[in-house]
């Protein structure tokens, strides 16, 4: 995208490239999980508990921070920093299995706990530099995240006699450079947004306006399916592939997810974000649907399959968060995507869970279009933004 006038060229690589080592500590466990069921004997289930403490330290962390208004009392780029380093130091604790999976447990919360100081913040901060155009913008920065989150599967890949420490190390490390590096090269932006303590009552919204009510449960609908569908690429590769190919495919199945954030924030302009986020949608919700036909698929439709869902399971998410950001009333934007944001991760907890389980006891071809529900109750109540949008 072009920059604006006096916004330094580096300003947004740098940005997105800081968003996307810190967004590397997502699923740095999901990525070494076979290492820790051999080494520790752990059930196939137990991954939706680690990746669920992420996401339950991620929704304490958001609320926590708004509450307090950290990002408003204190540099942005600061907290950012602060956040990365301390999510970097769980990541390196992690690595030493310190308290055995208990203990990750607790460390995986702690690491969701500071990536609210990394989505949320580096979003923010971006908005301090871009307050128009911020929808290109934060696809750039979304499409980063979703890179980051799919990064320790290649490292896994690249890395496949590695022990499973040294994966958690190597991202450990990449989190921590890019916290660094956003703080020394980009300042804090001439149009940073200044917004109250969380509203309490701006939850009100997401049922009296038509138009939050519209793309918050349009988001709502995509986090049924997102981070489940993360959680069980590699189940789903690996029945057709194992070892480094495995962990390869997976990275490629969740980073290509960053093509339809960047592409879709370019087509804003021309279709606008109701239009571009339910098309993906709808394609992501067709995408499990054809589950049962692709699984026994050759492999060029299978992996067609595979990279058409990842990416547009991943591409609408910074059009909804635009979409609720233009809806919202002016003196309540933060808190209610505060609030939305926070429910969206709540409920990809229980997705989460409920589909780690079911995935011991039924084959993937009878569970996956199940995760349809989400796309099918996203796009129904994101039809009055999609009509209004013609």
């Amino acid at each position: 995208m072009r920059e604006p006038p006096g916004v330094p060229v580096r300003v947004l690589p740098v940005i997105v490239l800081a968003q996307f080592a810190g967004g590397s500590m997502w699923f740095a466990v999901n990525a070494v999980m076979p290492d820790l069921q051999r080494d520790w004997g752990l059930p196939a289930s137990a991954v939706g508990a680690l990746t669920s403490a992420v996401q339950f330290g991620f929704i304490t962390g958001t609320l926590l921070f708004a509450l307090l208004a950290i990002a408003d009392r204190h540099s942005p780029r600061l907290v950012f920093l602060a956040c990365a380093l301390l999510g970097a130091a769980c990541s390196a604790l992690g690595a030493t299995g310190v308290g055995g999976f208990d203990g990750l447990l607790v460390i995986r919360f702690a690491t969701g706990f500071f990536l609210a100081g990394i989505y949320p913040v580096g979003m923010k901060i971006a908005a301090g530099w871009y307050p128009q155009g911020l929808g290109a913008a934060l696809g750039w920065l979304v499409g980063a995240l979703v890179l980051g989150t799919a990064s320790p599967h290649l490292l896994r890949a690249l890395g496949t006699h590695w022990p499973w420490p040294a994966v958690m190390l190597s991202v450990s490390a990449i989190a921590a450079a890019g916290g660094l590096a956003l703080a020394w090269l980009v300042p804090d932006g001439p149009h940073l947004p200044r917004s109250p303590r969380l509203q309490w009552r701006a939850l009100g919204a997401l049922w009296s306006n038509r138009g939050v009510r519209a793309s918050a449960f349009g988001y709502f609908g995509h986090m049924w399916e997102l981070y489940t569908l993360w959680v069980l690429v590699p189940a789903i590769v690996g029945t057709r592939l194992a070892g480094a190919g495995a962990s390869a495919a997976s990275f490629a199945v969740i980073g290509v997810g960053m093509l339809g954030c960047v592409v879709g924030g370019l087509l804003v302009r021309r279709c606008g974000g109701a239009r571009v986020a339910g098309a993906q949608l709808a394609t992501s919700g067709a995408c499990c649907l054809l589950a049962p036909w692709a699984l026994g698929a050759g492999d060029a439709a299978f992996a067609l399959w595979l990279v058409v869902w990842g990416v547009t399971v991943a591409g609408d998410s910074p059009q909804f968060s635009a979409l609720t950001a233009a809806n919202a009333p002016r003196e309540a934007v933060g808190s209610l995507l505060t609030l939305v944001n926070s429910i969206g991760f709540a409920i990809s907890i229980v997705s989460i869970e409920l589909f780690a389980q079911l995935a011991s006891r039924y084959p993937l071809e009878a569970l996956l279009p199940w995760l349809a529900l989400g796309p099918a109750l996203g796009l129904w109540m994101l039809r009055p933004l999609m009509i209004t949008a013609r």
